[in-house]
């Protein structure tokens, strides 16, 4: 089973810009994505225009129009599908789940937008309140034994392989101590998987963002902070895993690159 991950940094924008096509061209088995910015019917459009329409899809847009949403594309239909992660979140276009049947057994596919932040302000508080809830559903998954992932933008970098410029974001959102600690423990202490990173070994990257302006992309001073993240069960069946970085600034179609991998099911 092939799944790629993608925040296309909006859908419409994505797709003017070639993104749907190469996802397509991707052959994945499931498809996720991160700040779609759009109703269902702009999304349904999007995805019909470019070979996905008879994709069922499952898609938490936000209240706020142009914000967030976060969206499930499956080649089978679904078992179940759910945005319920914590009352307070529940329009904020940061979460979807769906159950998939596999050959090996049911599988939990999430995916996820976590906020942006600010050090020392009240968007940060709200970013940690988030993880949090995130946090306590991963405890729950990791105990009922399921086969899941976890996949999207996190908004962290976990350690200085995943940041090229990581002296200087020390005191920022993104990179701040108390975020890296909830992925120390949901790697220790909860026991699931960066399955990128245990395929790839020790960095620096493969970074998965990098900003428009400037020379970051042609420099490659990215950012790792789009993951694939795995219940053990799940991890151990993880055969391969890409950064799909466009090969030139010009062929961008998002300032984040798709992060896929293949899973032996």
């Amino acid at each position: 089973m092939r799944l790629v991950s993608a925040n296309v940094n909006g859908i419409r924008a994505a797709q003017r810009r070639g993104g749907l096509a190469w996802l397509q061209a991707q052959q994945a088995d499931v498809v996720t994505l991160q700040e779609v910015r759009a109703s269902d019917d702009q999304l349904r459009k999007v995805l019909a225009d470019e070979g996905f329409g008879h994709w069922p899809v499952a898609h938490a847009p936000a209240a706020a129009k142009g914000r967030a949403g976060v969206a499930i594309l499956t080649r089978t239909e679904p078992t179940r599908i759910s945005s319920d992660l914590a009352a307070d979140f529940d329009e904020a276009g940061r979460w979807v789940e769906v159950d998939v049947q596999t050959e090996a057994g049911p599988l939990t596919v999430a995916s996820v937008y976590v906020h942006t932040g600010e050090a020392d302000t009240d968007r940060q508080v709200e970013k940690y309140r988030f993880l949090d809830v995130l946090t306590q559903r991963m405890r729950e998954w990791r105990d009922d034994g399921r086969r899941a992932v976890i996949t999207g933008d996190l908004n962290i970098g976990h350690t200085e392989h995943d940041i090229k410029n990581w002296k200087g974001n020390r005191g920022k959102s993104g990179f701040l101590p108390q975020e890296r600690a909830y992925l120390d423990r949901w790697f220790t202490e909860l026991g699931w998987v960066d399955v990128h990173r245990a395929l790839h070994g020790p960095g620096p990257g493969p970074y998965t963002w990098w900003s428009w302006r400037g020379k970051a992309f042609d420099n490659d001073s990215g950012w790792r902070i789009d993951y694939q993240l795995a219940t053990s069960p799940l991890a151990q069946t993880a055969t391969a895993a890409v950064v799909g970085r466009a090969e030139s600034y010009d062929q961008r179609w998002s300032d984040h690159a798709a992060v896929s991998v293949d899973y032996d099911l």
